[in-house]
């Protein structure tokens, strides 16, 4: 039985309800943490750069878990509203990114997320950001590190 444990994802070992206190010693200290609009906090565990999940837990004010997900997944990232979210909005929902890149011409920043689609390809989703820090465009690509044909350019 312990070892089916040792096996279950960050997100399935925190409940709802929760206190904060007991969140951190089931998954150690969050690697980052946020303000929500309610008063209360999301804490975020990735595995970026290289990994493709971030368990995020949303702690209300009292202090209690209202929410556990594992936040890299296309579902998640569709929620993302074009010319209404902001390089703050994205950060709340998916923490850090592991790449930022800019295109001049475009004048465009952009932020990179691991993830898996389908639990099979190894993707990447790309926040694209105009110099005022809205999100403009958005847009998925299979990730060049798990591609057979790209193996000897990196």
């Amino acid at each position: 039985m312990l070892l089916l444990g040792a096996c279950a994802q960050p997100q399935q070992r925190v409940q709802t309800g929760m206190d904060r206190q007991t969140v951190i010693a089931t998954l150690g200290p969050p690697k980052e943490t946020y303000d929500l609009p309610d008063g209360g906090k999301r804490l975020m565990w990735p595995t970026q750069p290289m990994g493709t999940t971030t368990t995020a837990v949303d702690i209300d004010a009292s202090g209690r878990t209202t929410r556990v997900q594992q936040v890299l997944q296309e579902n998640e990232f569709y929620r993302a509203e074009v010319n209404k979210w902001t390089r703050d909005d994205v950060l709340v929902a998916f923490g850090r990114p592991f790449e930022t890149s800019y295109f001049k011409r475009m004048e465009r920043e952009v932020w990179s997320y691991r993830y898996m689609e389908s639990n099979i390809y190894h993707m990447i989703f790309n926040f694209y950001f105009d110099p005022q820090g809205v999100l403009r465009q958005t847009q998925k690509q299979p990730d060049p590190v798990f591609d057979p044909s790209q193996r000897n350019k990196f």
